[in-house]
């Protein structure tokens, strides 16, 4: 039976473009493809001849000894452009369910993005607090000047994979099915270096420190990272380039520590200040402040002092400032201050509970408890 007319059946004209050829293609592969057609014994048929069809017709030399010669001018044959056969059966769901879903396959010389970068940059908590701009030296792989990244000598230029063909994937027959994975000669690049370039020893690039600034917001906290797009390493036969992650490390601080927008720290006061009440100077990230400590005050207290933190990135609310009291004890006294305090001592003792609650209802705990044990 004579073969219908290429363009009568994929309905196009002999002046449609590549793109109007694949569209009508992809449509009528999808119509009478026979998984979506058991009940309909013609729709392979018509799926084949529409296979054939785009073919030739998608393939520039075949359509044009096509429009010259028409079907006599074409060698058909299992594979060939009349034909139909494992590797086309692949190549439908590469050019049509692959651009559907996004995929499909990739034709010539492939890139590569570059790989992603991590770099720790550690900051005091006063530079994390108000921002800064700050500078660091990053390790990584650049485009080769030399050869601009063709990993070629000067003056020449990779050549088309031999074993791929150029397109930077081999295809493994297994039965009815073939199966598709990167060319283990060229690694998926789709061309071979025949004289590497001197500098970069064909592999287009080369090793690297950058220098970089880097503009650290303020409140930025521990553990906190920021992106630097496409400072990462360079991409491979042109590809973009990775992206750098600048990890925030903040260090310890002497004095304070950090929770989100609140900050705390320990402030030592005399027990004669603890006893009678008074006031003692507390340092913020702003300066210094003053804290009135009332009389009586016991050890591991905590007072507040609203709007006293810090900002964060997140919230431009000013955290609190938690200042906890620790009473201490004196030391390295003389013979006659532990005469005093002796003597001190004892008349707090003859207050009783009047002068140390705490000790006196800790005593009566302390009792009730080895009462309970001796039962």
């Amino acid at each position: 039976m004579a073969k219908r007319d290429y363009y009568d059946v994929l309905g196009v004209s002999r002046t449609a473009s590549a793109d109007e050829i694949k569209k009508s293609y992809r449509r009528l592969a999808m119509k009478h493809h026979p998984d979506r057609n058991k009940d309909d014994s013609s729709a392979g048929g018509k799926f084949k001849e529409a296979k054939e069809a785009y073919e030739v017709l998608r393939d520039a030399d075949k359509r044009a000894t096509y429009d010259r010669f028409g079907h006599e001018g074409l060698s058909p044959g299992p594979g060939g452009a009349g034909g139909f056969s494992a590797e086309g059966f692949g190549d439908i769901f590469g050019d049509v369910f692959g651009d559907i879903f996004g995929g499909g396959r990739q034709r010539g010389s492939q890139v590569f993005r570059g790989a992603d970068l991590g770099h720790e940059l550690r900051l005091d908590l006063e530079e994390a607090v108000s921002g800064d701009s700050v500078t660091i030296d990053v390790p990584t792989r650049v485009s080769c000047e030399t050869c601009n990244g063709s990993g070629a000598k000067k003056g020449t230029e990779p050549v088309k994979c031999s074993t791929c063909g150029g397109a930077g994937q081999v295809r493994m027959q297994q039965g009815f099915f073939s199966i598709q994975q990167t060319c283990p000669a060229c690694r998926g690049a789709g061309t071979m270096i025949g004289d590497p370039c001197a500098d970069c020893h064909g592999r287009g690039r080369v090793h690297k420190t950058k220098t970089l600034s880097v503009k650290v917001p303020a409140g930025v906290d521990d553990g906190d990272r920021i992106r630097l797009s496409g400072e990462g390493e360079a991409g491979r036969n042109g590809g973009p380039p990775g992206d750098l992650y600048v990890e925030i490390r903040v260090n310890p601080h002497k004095l304070f520590t950090r929770d989100g927008a609140d900050l705390a720290c320990e402030v030592p006061v005399s027990m004669a200040t603890a006893t009678l009440g008074g006031e003692v100077e507390l340092p913020t990230l702003n300066g210094h402040v003053s804290l009135k400590v009332p009389a009586g005050t016991q050890s591991g207290k905590v007072f507040r002092l609203r709007g006293k933190g810090v900002s964060t990135v997140r919230d431009a609310r000013q955290g609190d400032l938690f200042a906890k009291v620790s009473v201490e004890t004196p030391v390295n006294l003389t013979a006659e201050q532990k005469d005093l305090l002796q003597q001190f001592e004892e008349s707090v003792q003859a207050g009783g509970e009047k002068h140390s609650p705490r000790t006196g209802g800790w005593l009566d705990t302390v009792k009730r408890f080895f009462d309970r044990i001796s039962q």
